[in-house]
């Protein structure tokens, strides 16, 4: 694989992976899910995703996307990416944390390759109607590749530091 298909996707996905990591940061406080249960009795979303962590992380994530806007030009990463990217990665973590709960996973609790793209696939799926006529799937297959070893590392570098309680 080239570089270039390489560097287009950590410029398209950036934005996503700090809106991802921030919540590790800056999370806590109070469940987004406000500590319901749904239908199936189970948690919702669980007690690791909070409100702080989820604006927390979306509005770092859209500064990121905003600045690679204004240092890219709006061609390669139009404006609208900005929220959308972020909030993308967002949404499919808690689509993943959701999941997990049905399953009868814990919060904190690993679920191969869902832990690692469920913010991605987020991202990518709420950013196709901008990113339609650029995102092919090659720039897909090399966001995803380079995705789970960035995101192991990052997740054992944080548990090193003592920001997580576990290394994934």
């Amino acid at each position: 694989m080239e570089l270039l298909p390489i560097v287009e996707a950590i410029e398209f996905i950036f934005p996503a992976y700090c809106a991802n990591a921030l919540p590790v940061i800056a999370g806590g406080g109070r469940p987004l899910d406000f500590g319901r249960n749904f239908i199936d009795g189970k948690p919702v979303f669980g007690r690791n995703k909070t409100l702080r962590g989820f604006f927390f992380g979306l509005l770092i994530g859209v500064i990121v996307g905003l600045s690679e806007s204004a240092a890219f030009g709006t061609t390669t990463f139009p404006v609208m990416l900005s929220a959308l990217v972020p909030l993308g990665a967002l949404m499919g973590d808690l689509a993943g944390a959701f999941v997990k709960r049905r399953l009868n996973f814990a919060p904190g609790d690993l679920l191969p390759i869902v832990d690692q793209v469920d913010f991605v696939l987020g991202a990518i799926l709420l950013s196709l109607p901008i990113s339609l006529s650029f995102l092919t799937w090659e720039l897909v297959l090399a966001i995803l590749i380079i995705t789970i070893p960035i995101h192991l590392l990052t997740n054992y570098a944080a548990y090193r530091f003592g920001l997580k309680t576990n290394p994934w």
